[in-house]
């Protein structure tokens, strides 16, 4: 065995082994890919599956190794999971963007991989619309307390608008070099998927008197710590809430209907949920750099 150490030159030729072995790779997987669009065309089964793009990105920083930062891993895979989506159709995403406030179309740009077709919109309403009509695959909303001040999650719960639902909530992991402190929310036509660790959205409409302390003492009996994100007059005599729940609250859950009942609520409405982004621990280092 020698112990003359590797030249630059070896090393090189080493990285090209590797970048070889790892395009390689991607071409098998591309092809996976390909069988299971198939079959998803056969089952009705929808390309675009949030829940189970998490699952993968945890489990890859979970058994990641050495000092490859976890921020990068996390937008490299969100890149190739870009490219899988690709292979299934042909994905357009709607971005609340007005004038002076690129802040989200950076979070969809990072999230959604730097090739996938944006739709910018001067207000929230024209992005929901966007996606219920189809021209777009998703839309990428304001988180609350942000933005143009429309309480933008009602439009969800309108009769035209009831299959929408929010699948997913940016950014994912490291903020990055996104403009702005902003956070955001992403719906779709499609009813999300249990990732392993969740919120659930809800409008619950109660009567006007009701508390915040009170609704929130009766939803406890629900599920994980419950909050209102936001509150907004429905009409006379009646508040849509905006409730989230740190845990999967699935629609039709009867917790929900006898915790309302309690307190007289009038209406509700699953608004969907989003995998839990990663949190600082999730993407610390694991190796040291030399």
């Amino acid at each position: 065995m020698s112990t003359t150490p590797p030249t630059l030159a070896d090393l090189r030729r080493r990285i090209d082994e590797l970048d070889d072995a790892l395009q390689d790779v991607l071409i098998a997987r591309s092809a996976v890919v390909e069988t299971v669009a198939k079959l998803k065309q056969r089952e009705a089964t929808p390309p675009l599956r949030p829940g189970r793009e998490a699952q993968i990105i945890r489990r890859l920083l979970a058994r990641h190794r050495g000092a490859f930062p976890k921020p990068m891993l996390v937008r490299l895979w969100r890149e190739l999971l870009a490219g899988t989506i690709a292979v299934q159709l042909e994905m357009q995403v709607a971005v609340y963007a007005p004038e002076n406030a690129e802040g989200l179309w950076d979070l969809a740009r990072d999230h959604y991989g730097s090739q996938t077709a944006m739709l910018g919109f001067r207000s929230t309403g024209e992005v929901v619309r966007a996606v219920g009509d189809g021209r777009a695959t998703v839309g990428v909303l304001p988180a609350i307390g942000q933005g143009n001040g429309e309480a933008w999650w009602r439009f969800l719960a309108a009769s035209d608008a009831s299959t929408l639902r929010t699948i997913a909530r940016l950014p994912f992991g490291a903020r990055g070099n996104a403009r702005g402190a902003v956070d955001a929310f992403v719906i779709a036509a499609l009813d999300p998927e249990e990732s392993g660790a969740d919120r659930s959205l809800y409008l619950i409409e109660t009567g006007g008197e009701m508390s915040r302390a009170r609704l929130l003492t009766a939803l406890a009996a629900v599920g994980p710590q419950p909050s209102v994100l936001a509150a907004s007059e429905a009409e006379a005599g009646t508040v849509a809430q905006l409730v989230e729940f740190d845990g999967w609250v699935a629609p039709g859950d009867a917790r929900l209907k006898d915790a309302l009942g309690v307190v007289g609520g009038k209406r509700t409405v699953w608004l969907g949920a989003y995998a839990r982004p990663l949190s600082a621990a999730d993407l610390a280092p694991t190796g040291s750099r030399r």
